[in-house]
């Protein structure tokens, strides 16, 4: 509905308010996006990866730059392939190794679709490609020490050889065949098929030509599925791969372990295994003596998962559990040069800092090294251990080189010379805090637009993330706040029970409840932030996507509170949803039949009167298009009059769970900014121009 006179008016900056890129939302698409981080091996150099629009504005393509670590030169950029850069890493000898589909010069092809590694020389000069395959090559690592080189390639099962391995695919190519035989659960991830082609670890010398199509010693030739969505690291003297392994254990599940393969014989033998747990994410330390590997309890419907860090001997042995009480689950982790302590990411109530665990004899030593409200990622500790170098972000700031002190006794991070300038918000970001009924403290975000205060307060979103087991604590470029904040509107951006970065017992308070107490903590937040001056508390609304589109579903259920409720890939009948989903067997360990009948949105699709605007993708996997297809359809078959229908469906053929493409994201948003304007500001309903 209209508010009061004096009250915000999205869409239009107020005269002491500037214009930003995200008034302006083919501006915003345009904005560079800095990803990725590696260190060379001497720490002088720094190499980062940066995505720009195409002149299309169809997709971005990367290019990689050059940072200094010290902080007193300009980025300078080292490719221009128009196929783009992605994946540095450095070679013991400072050479950058890289991947791209550009052509190679010397090739009698004038394009390539799948990723060779290439090579620009420390010295200066031309990169030159050094390996290939048919496949194409997905992930690199090198052995700090002998420089051995070992690649993940995409091939086609029973293939022997390269040459045979495209034999195999020009067949299927001519013959038109896409199918893909299964033998196996699962059957697809995320946003893409599994199948037919298999990943498998290659090997290859460090020698100066570089290992070609040919040159790969394949350590796995007939791995199945076991490799899918699996990372791996390589000693530093070459002679050994760790890697995550799949292995199914029947019913349809599997569960990953972590194999140790020889190089030179190929010979596997498990590291770490367990019915228990899962593993992942294996990085050797330097002195190449010992594993550290994520572990993760597998969950029942009562009792939720528990992420730590396990320590494993290189040469086999009995784990140990890392920083034995720290109440975190560690999200990625990088070993100090003199492999005595592990630089760790964690959520950290709504925060994403950086610590330092001291690995001792008896207890280890958990050091907090960033003490702002930032989130890091991409964590390249120096070889003289004095620093750690990182990308920054937070909710109001996109990710940034930084160079942090390693011994925790400066917090405050040292922002490095990127390639890309700090870009002006439209507001400015608080926090709200409250307390459950049971006492339990609650917090979260809270945008506020440019303006905004109590003579002008600004309508409400209620934005829920994704998960559950997330965080409302980093940049995003695809679900943005402060593109609503142009628009007028205060964004909230709650951290209700399941959240991470509050310790277990938040996790657990709302495990298989996910109608109880996350929803009634995402209530409790909105009177909190609906109490403020600031804020107007006869325009509210409230959107989500994935677990927040659940939440947004199950809020339109059961109250009215809202103006209107944006549901993007959202869950909405949980028995149907279970089932068909690209990970069945986990859905097994999250909710019983009963709990998921009782959690399920679609029951009460009967007391829907708020307008929703549902949105999905016919490629999502995660959350498939039925859920998209069956909450339409019990929306528009319980209204009489089409006419008077108030909810939309955008529908995206060629979209997964996310929406990337840069067009179709900006048509999200002019759809989402036309649908709150009508029932939230009371503005006209317009069709985007290209949906007309």
């Amino acid at each position: 509905m209209p508010g009061p006179a004096g009250c915000y008016e999205p869409g239009v900056p107020t005269d002491d308010a500037p214009k930003t890129p995200f008034h302006d939302l083919d501006a915003y698409a345009a904005l560079p996006r800095l990803g990725g981080l590696a260190l060379s091996p001497d720490g002088t150099r720094l190499v980062t990866g940066l995505a720009e629009l195409e002149t299309d504005a169809t997709r971005y393509r990367t290019a990689l730059w050059e940072i200094d670590p010290a902080g007193e030169h300009p980025a300078r950029r080292l490719t221009r392939g128009a196929a783009g850069e992605s994946g540095p890493v450095f070679t013991p000898d400072g050479d950058l190794l890289f991947r791209s589909s550009r052509p190679d010069l010397d090739s009698s092809s004038d394009t390539d679709s799948t990723a060779a590694l290439w090579l620009l020389p420390a010295g200066g000069g031309e990169a030159r490609q050094i390996g290939s395959r048919p496949g194409g090559i997905t992930d690199v690592a090198v052995a700090t020490g002998s420089g051995t080189l070992v690649a993940a390639s995409p091939t086609l099962p029973g293939a022997v050889s390269a040459a045979d391995d495209e034999q195999r695919r020009s067949a299927r190519t001519d013959a038109k065949v896409t199918a893909i035989l299964h033998t196996g659960y699962p059957v697809r991830h995320w946003d893409h098929d599994l199948g037919p082609a298999e990943n498998r670890l290659l090997v290859a010398s460090p020698d100066a030509g570089g290992p070609g199509e040919s040159g790969w010693t394949d350590l796995t030739p007939a791995p199945g599925r076991a490799l899918d969505e699996t990372a791996f690291d390589v000693s530093p003297d070459g002679s050994t791969v760790v890697t995550g392994w799949h292995r199914a254990h029947g019913h349809g599940s599997w569960r990953p372990g972590i194999v140790a393969i020889d190089t030179v014989t190929g010979a596997h033998r498990d590291l770490l295994t367990g019915h228990g747990h899962e593993f992942g994410d294996p990085r050797i330390s330097p002195d190449g003596r010992t594993v550290v590997v994520r572990r993760e309890r597998i969950s029942t419907p009562q009792v939720a998962p528990l992420i730590d860090l396990v320590l494993v001997p290189l040469a086999g042995g009995e784990p140990r559990r890392v920083a034995e009480g720290w109440d975190r689950w560690p999200s990625s982790v990088r070993w100090t040069a003199d492999s005595s302590a592990l630089i760790v990411t964690a959520d950290e109530d709504g925060r994403g800092p950086l610590f330092r665990i001291d690995l001792g004899s008896g207890t280890d030593t958990v050091t907090q090294l960033t003490g702002d409200h930032g989130c890091y990622s991409d964590v390249c500790p120096s070889p003289d251990g004095r620093w750690v170098y990182a990308l920054r972000n937070a909710v109001d700031a996109a990710p940034a080189p930084v160079r942090i002190d390693a011994t925790g006794r400066d917090g405050a991070p040292v922002h490095l010379r990127g390639p890309v300038p700090t870009v002006q918000l439209p507001g400015t970001l608080g926090e709200v805090e409250t307390a459950a009924p049971d006492g339990t403290r609650l917090r979260g975000w809270l945008v506020l637009p440019d303006g905004a205060g109590p003579d002008r307060p600004a309508p409400l979103l209620l934005w829920i993330h994704g998960g559950p087991l997330a965080s409302w604590n980093a940049w995003s470029w695809r679900w943005n706040p402060w593109l609503l904040a142009a628009r007028g509107y205060a964004v909230l951006l709650p951290d209700p029970a399941l959240s991470t970065g509050y310790g277990q017992d938040f996790v657990q308070r709302g495990w298989g409840r996910w109608g109880g107490p996350p929803y009634e903590d995402l209530m409790t937040v909105t009177d909190a932030a609906l109490a403020r001056p600031e804020v107007d508390d006869t325009r509210v609304a409230a959107m989500g996507g994935s677990f927040g589109g659940y939440m947004a579903n199950w809020i339109a259920g059961h109250t009215d509170r809202f103006d209107a409720i944006v549901t993007h890939a959202s869950l909405w009948a949980l028995d149907q949803f279970g089932p068909t989903t690209d990970h069945a067997e986990y859905w097994l360990t999250e909710m019983t039949p009963e709990m998921a009948r009782d959690n399920s949105p679609h029951r009460h699709a009967d007391a829907i009167v708020t307008p929703m605007l549902v949105i999905h993708g016919d490629k999502d996997y995660r959350v498939p298009i039925g859920e998209g297809l069956r909450l339409w359809w019990d929306l528009v078959s319980r209204q009489p009059e089409p006419e008077s229908n108030p909810h939309r469906f955008l529908y995206f053929p060629d979209e997964n769970h996310w929406v990337l493409s840069p067009n179709h994201s900006i048509l999200w948003y002019r759809t989402v900014y036309a649908f709150l304007g009508e029932h939230v500001l009371g503005e006209p309903w317009e069709t985007p121009e290209l949906l007309r």
